[in-house]
């Protein structure tokens, strides 16, 4: 399967409110292996970036003066994500950037070009409940060496994010299948497991792991103003 990590850097938050793209960083994973085959530009975005986004990204205006408009590289950008799954952190906010921007030129939204899109925010909400999940914290958490990076940057973020999203899936490698490796004219063998003959220990949890997770719960509710399933649960 081939799957683009991709990332943007922007003028500001809100794509609705006339803020634009200003840098595009695409990374190529072909069968979960980086292939080098990597997209990368800065956009002239016709306006300047708000004084908050330029602390995070650090690309000045005058830097993006001569750059191409992004409607000349629109094609270019279409035909390399093309039919492809996009792999991208806080899917919804780059997404909405990448539809007003299409919009802008005549384009069909992004969904209508790509296979689908895998939100890793998403993902490490579920794998980690109640922790930082910023890519600076993923990257943390899984030994991916970011110390490279003190400002935003499109490219450098979606190649870290690459080797993030590749750990966090990692028990996903013994599913896949080669199947080049296999001559054309060969058969699948099929081996049935009896599972009954293995016996899954089941480990209790500690006082400690009792009492974080009650305190986990507890943050939630507080955050929630009491609002969480198990509180109405408990009232009703």
């Amino acid at each position: 399967m081939r799957q683009i990590v991709l990332d943007t850097e922007t003028t500001g938050l809100s794509a609705e409110g006339g803020d634009r793209i200003i840098e595009l960083g695409c990374v190529e994973l072909f069968a979960r292996k980086l292939t080098g085959n990597n997209l990368h530009f800065y956009f002239n975005p016709e306006r300047d970036s708000h004084e908050d986004a330029l602390k995070v990204h650090g690309i000045s205006n005058e830097f993006l003066r001569d750059k191409p408009k992004f409607a000349q590289l629109t094609d270019e950008i279409l035909d390399y994500i093309a039919d492809a799954e996009l792999i991208i952190h806080n899917a919804a906010f780059d997404v909405g950037f990448l539809n007003k921007e299409l919009e802008r030129v005549g384009k069909k939204p992004l969904k209508a070009y790509v296979s689908g899109v895998i939100d890793t925010l998403a993902m490490a909400k579920e794998m980690f409940p109640g922790k930082r999940n910023s890519l600076d914290s993923l990257c943390d958490r899984l030994e991916v060496d970011n110390s490279g990076r003190t400002l935003h940057g499109a490219l450098l973020d979606a190649e870290l994010l690459a080797d993030v999203y590749i750990n966090m899936t990692r028990g996903q490698e013994a599913l896949l299948i080669d199947a080049g490796d296999a001559p054309s004219d060969s058969k699948t063998v099929v081996i049935a497991t009896d599972l009954s003959q293995f016996v899954l220990p089941v480990l209790s949890a500690n006082a400690q792991e009792v009492a974080a997770h009650e305190e986990v719960l507890q943050q939630l509710d507080k955050s929630s103003g009491g609002k969480t399933v198990w509180r109405q649960m408990q009232l009703a």
